[in-house]
């Protein structure tokens, strides 16, 4: 099982990782911008999806994108705030680079970087990731967050209540969801691959049943109105986000049960998941390396 599930996912990861790398470097990095509300505005680049807080106390980011796309965003936000504008906080999700990536660009200008405590652990030391085939070394010191917490953080920042909350081992073990109460939008992070299979990094410490969790406990805080921004893919709603949770639970649950019957992964893999989810594995992780995660997390 361990081997097929290393295959699987390191196979598919690296074919993902080659094309993406030879696309980043045949396009100049471009961020398009999208107002959320007055304050907030959606920015999207190559790597995951970041928010920006813009108003009378400056700017607040969460995420930051691959490095190399760190000045599309500096421009991006001159747009929407003027010529040297620099953000105050930059929030980070989780410790991946593709939410993490800009963070020295960002610290070395000033900006105090927040996260949870195991975010700061991981950047600071050598990252092995069987799941993609990849060891990520230390960042340097620049890239590190500054302020951290082991729960939540709460901002008052741009007339908004900004909560940070952290949640079980899920897609790793130091995700956080960003709530801003007024303007009723929450940012999930890797918590939320909208309408795809998510990757779940079980080398990180993250768990498929902790993650369905995770997004049950979100669930129960958001009504119909909230504008809920995903780590990747289109800005998403209230019932965008239930049929995710469908997702997960039913897939989980019919991978662990045939999987306590006897069945390999392999004749898991070979007999489906059903048409209904048949669309949802045609982005970066694909039905075997979500049936592999899930074997995994059990």
């Amino acid at each position: 099982m361990r081997r097929f599930i290393g295959l699987a996912v390191f196979l598919g990861a690296a074919v993902y990782c080659a094309s993406g790398a030879a696309q980043q470097s045949a396009e100049a990095p471009s961020v398009t911008v999208t107002p959320l509300t007055e304050a907030l505005h959606f920015l999207r680049g190559r790597g995951g999806n970041v928010v920006a807080s813009v108003g009378d106390d400056g700017i607040l980011l969460i995420d930051d994108d691959y490095a190399q796309y760190a000045p599309a965003y500096q421009e991006a936000l001159t747009g929407l705030a003027g010529q040297g504008s620099l953000p105050r906080y930059l929030i980070n999700t989780h410790w991946h680079g593709d939410h993490t990536g800009g963070n020295k660009f960002w610290g070395e200008r000033g900006v105090v970087i927040i996260a949870h405590d195991k975010v700061r652990a991981r950047m600071s030391t050598r990252q092995e990731m069987p799941a993609l085939g990849r060891v990520v070394e230390a960042s340097p010191s620049a890239a590190l967050p500054v302020v951290t917490f082991e729960d939540s953080l709460a901002l008052h920042f741009n007339d908004e209540d900004i909560e940070i909350q952290h949640y079980r081992a899920g897609h790793t073990d130091g995700d956080s969801v960003i709530f801003f109460s007024k303007a009723n939008v929450v940012h999930m992070g890797d918590h939320f691959f909208n309408n795809a299979f998510p990757f779940v990094d079980v080398g990180s410490g993250g768990n498929v049943f902790n993650y369905s969790a995770n997004v049950k406990e979100v669930l129960d805080r958001v009504d119909n109105a909230t504008v809920i921004v995903p780590g990747h893919g289109k800005v998403a709603s209230k019932a965008d986000l239930q049929h995710y949770y469908k997702m997960l639970v039913t897939t989980s649950n019919e991978v662990k049960s045939r999987i306590e019957q006897g069945q390999s992964v392999e004749a898991i893999v070979a007999q489906g998941l059903g048409e209904e989810w048949a669309s949802w594995g045609q982005g970066f992780i694909n039905e075997a390396r979500w049936i592999s995660f899930i074997a995994a997390s059990l």
